[in-house]
């Protein structure tokens, strides 16, 4: 999900863009959830342009849940397969596949549900 100027959910578009590869400490993860934090839209909106200026085509969202599909080779604690939530400073959780700072992820607890863990 992406946007090429300020807006409303109007300037939002389904795009197709090459699947990322993780650098030396990050963890890619098929995104199976995500939240938006009011200040996101903020972003998208233009709100918030003297403090976090988008850079066009920009992404949106940052929390997210799903499952690590690769590694990089510096990773700690998290192997493929791994059910995990976190964050990602990229504005990109909103995308099927994301890089994410292996520091900015945890285990999805068992029994949490993957959209509650998307929106933590």
């Amino acid at each position: 999900m992406r946007f090429h100027e300020y807006g409303g959910i109007e300037v939002l578009r389904v795009e197709e863009v090459p699947r990322p590869v993780p650098g030396p400490a990050q963890v890619l993860v098929e995104v199976r959830a995500a939240g938006i934090q009011p200040g996101e839209a903020h972003i998208r909106e233009g709100a918030l342009h003297a403090r976090r200026p988008a850079t066009f085509p920009s992404g949106q969202g940052s929390d997210l849940a799903g499952v690590v599909v690769e590694c990089g080779p510096h990773v700690r604690g998290f192997r493929v397969g791994d059910e995990v939530l976190g964050f990602t400073h990229r504005r990109a959780g909103h995308a099927q596949y994301v890089l994410v700072d292996d520091v900015h992820l945890v285990s999805r607890p068992a029994g949490l549900p993957r959209e509650v863990a998307g929106a933590l």
